[in-house]
């Protein structure tokens, strides 16, 4: 379900920016061309487009307060999860394997008597 909503908050962001930079602005917008009588005439256009971004910015300000309450009851204890490791099952009784010693680091190499940076 979160990934749904996931999906159209982005879909609405990207009509949401779609919509703006179609809207004429002082020096002209991207429909600065076109028909000037119908439907899509610029009294038209301007109170469809207004009216489209008004109704797209208040979906994304709802879809934004709706996924954080989501996320913050998701009932991850972290926000992060992606790089948490899962610890290796205990295993007890006479069956354990004993646990292996890591061998010790291997000692640097010759670097022609370069000191290193540290």
């Amino acid at each position: 379900m979160f990934t749904f909503l996931l999906v159209v908050q982005a879909i609405i962001a990207a009509a949401l920016v779609t919509v703006i930079l179609m809207q004429r602005s002082e020096g002209g917008g991207l429909t600065s061309s076109g028909s000037p009588s119908g439907l899509m005439s610029a009294r038209g256009a301007a109170d469809f487009l207004t009216r489209a971004t008004s109704i797209l910015a208040s979906a994304f300000v709802l879809m934004s307060i709706l996924l954080a309450f989501l996320a913050a009851n998701r009932g991850a204890t972290s926000v992060d999860t992606s790089l948490q490791r899962r610890a290796p099952a205990a295993q007890t009784g006479p069956a354990a394997a004993p646990a292996q010693q890591q061998a010790p680091a291997p000692a640097p190499a010759d670097n022609g008597g370069v000191p290193l940076a540290r």
